[in-house]
């Protein structure tokens, strides 16, 4: 019988496979969704949208993502640390002019 629990991609349902990090779901209430919440994180490999160099989000990363800085459980990640950095900046220039 096929899956039917609606978790976005990077998340596959099912058992955790070794490796995995179990998720605590008391801290996703902040997840207002029609599907599932998920019982645990994978590495998820992804290529930086800005630099190109393949990268891993981390299944470390993905839970203190979501569960402590309550990220939205369909955001992945786009860049790499350091293409992000750059990108946020600093934060010396906020409300400067270009």
């Amino acid at each position: 019988m096929k899956d039917t629990k609606l978790l976005p991609p990077h998340m596959p349902g099912g058992e955790p496979p070794a490796g995995a990090v179990l998720a605590d779901r008391n801290k996703l209430s902040h997840i207002n969704t029609y599907g599932d919440l998920p019982s645990h994180y994978v590495d998820y490999p992804f290529v930086c949208e800005d630099c190109g160099v393949a990268q891993i989000w981390t299944a470390e990363q993905q839970k203190w993502y979501y569960e402590e800085a309550k990220g939205h459980l369909w955001a992945v990640a786009l860049r790499c640390r350091p293409c992000r950095k750059q990108t946020k900046g600093d934060g010396t220039n906020i409300g400067e002019q270009p």
